[in-house]
C-alpha cells in the first residue's frame, strides 16, 4: 500500500472511530502515518479555510495526516485584534488564533497554514521571500503563497519521523508561543 492510501486509511479509521465515540491511540511505530485531529468549533468562519490548510500539509508530507473535528490535538480559535498567532503545547498539539482583522489584510489561507507550521514544528523565518510560507507576513500583504518550501516540509515530515537528531527534535517539540509573524494592521494615513 503505498503512503497516500495508507494516510487515507488512517484518516478514515479516525473519521469512523470518533463517529462511534470510540478513542483510539496510534501505536504505530514513529515512521508511520501520524493523525492530528483539528477542531474548528470556535473558528466557524475560519474552518473550510482550515480544511485547505490541513489539505496542503497532508499533500506536503509523507507521514502526517490532519483531520477535521476527530479530536482536539489541534484546536483553532477566531479572535479580532491581537494578531494571529500558534501557541504550541507539544509537537502535533496546541492552538491556533486567527486574527479577522488580519485576515482582511493578508491571505487567510497563509496565515492558517503559516500557524499549523508552527504546531508541525517549524519556526518563523523572517526573510520576506514569498516563497518560504514560514516568512509568515514578512512577505508583504500581496503574497498569497500557502504552500511549504520542499524544506519546510521536509522537516516536518523529518520531525514526524522521529529521523532528526536529538538537538534538532527539541528546536521543533516544545511548548512555544509564536507571536509577531504578521506585521500590524496597515492603517492609511
Amino acid at each position: 500500500m503505498n503512503s497516500r492510501v495508507k494516510r487515507l486509511a488512517v484518516a478514515a479509521l479516525a473519521t469512523a472511530t470518533a463517529t462511534l465515540g470510540i478513542t483510539v491511540a496510534n501505536p504505530a511505530p514513529a515512521s508511520a502515518a501520524m493523525t492530528i485531529c483539528y477542531n474548528t468549533s470556535q473558528a466557524p468562519s475560519y474552518a473550510s479555510v482550515a480544511n485547505q490548510a490541513a489539505s496542503i500539509w497532508n499533500n506536503a508530507t509523507t507521514n502526517l495526516t490532519l483531520t477535521a473535528n476527530c479530536g482536539t490535538n489541534l484546536r483553532i480559535y477566531q479572535i479580532t485584534g491581537g494578531g494571529s498567532y500558534a501557541q504550541r503545547t507539544s509537537l502535533g498539539n496546541g492552538r491556533v488564533y486567527i486574527d479577522t482583522q488580519q485576515a482582511a489584510q493578508y491571505s487567510p489561507l497563509r496565515i492558517m497554514t503559516h500557524e499549523i507550521g508552527h504546531i508541525l514544528g517549524l519556526p518563523d523565518n523572517y526573510n520576506g521571500n514569498c516563497a518560504i510560507l514560514m516568512s509568515g507576513g514578512s512577505a508583504g500583504t500581496s503574497c498569497t503563497n500557502p504552500y511549504p518550501s520542499t524544506t519546510e516540509a521536509n522537516r516536518v515530515s523529518s520531525l514526524f519521523a522521529g529521523t532528526l537528531s536529538a538537538n534538532d527534535r527539541r528546536s521543533g517539540t516544545g511548548s512555544q508561543v509564536f507571536k509577531d509573524s504578521w506585521p500590524g494592521l496597515l492603517t492609511v494615513g
